[in-house]
């Protein structure tokens, strides 16, 4: 018996802003037992303020906050737990570094058209994110190609309750995988 192989997971949650990634993160969670992690509360101070001012974030600001993301996985990982860490990551570089160093991870991405995303958008209250900086994600975003098998699709045209259940179907088979050792 090898102890060193570890069988924490983690399931990073991605997408541009409101896609409902926190919302929809929280309700797998807790629909499936794992822990959530934020990845907004992982970002450093500087990126809050920049970010808060409507000023989108360029790769220079962005890589200590992937890096706790990273961190945050292979944390989940070597604790043998189980949790979706929500976290944009927009483009393939952003993914890959999450990846490194870390043999249990895997993508949803939650997608959906501009324009239902802007609507989405334009109903929350309170979030740091302004609605001229969603023209900025949809700019960045790489969407996920063949070359990442890692990455599951999730639609979220439909109701929240049907893109909870989505992704939960997407995650249970893999959840079991992972219990049949």
């Amino acid at each position: 018996m090898n102890e060193s192989v570890s069988q924490g997971s983690s399931f990073i949650l991605m997408g541009v802003s409101s896609t409902g990634k926190t919302s929809v993160g929280t309700a797998v969670a807790n629909k499936l037992g794992l822990k959530l992690i934020d990845g907004d509360d992982l970002h450093p101070r500087a990126n809050i303020i920049k970010m808060r001012q409507g000023h989108p974030l360029n790769d220079e600001d962005r890589l200590p906050w992937l890096e706790r993301i990273r961190d945050a996985a292979f944390s989940l990982e070597q604790k043998s737990e189980k949790g979706i860490i929500v976290c944009s990551a927009l483009k393939k570089k952003y993914r890959d570094l999450i990846r490194d160093g870390n043999e249990n991870v895997k993508f949803l991405f939650l997608h959906g058209s501009f324009a239902l995303i802007l609507e989405r958008m334009k109903q929350r209250k309170g979030h740091f994110m302004k609605e001229e900086m969603l023209k900025s994600q949809f700019d960045t975003l790489e969407i996920p190609q063949a070359d990442e098998p890692d990455v599951i699709a999730v639609d979220i045209d439909g109701s929240f309750d049907e893109v909870v259940e989505r992704c939960v179907r997407a995650l249970e088979p893999l959840l079991d995988l992972q219990h049949k050792e």
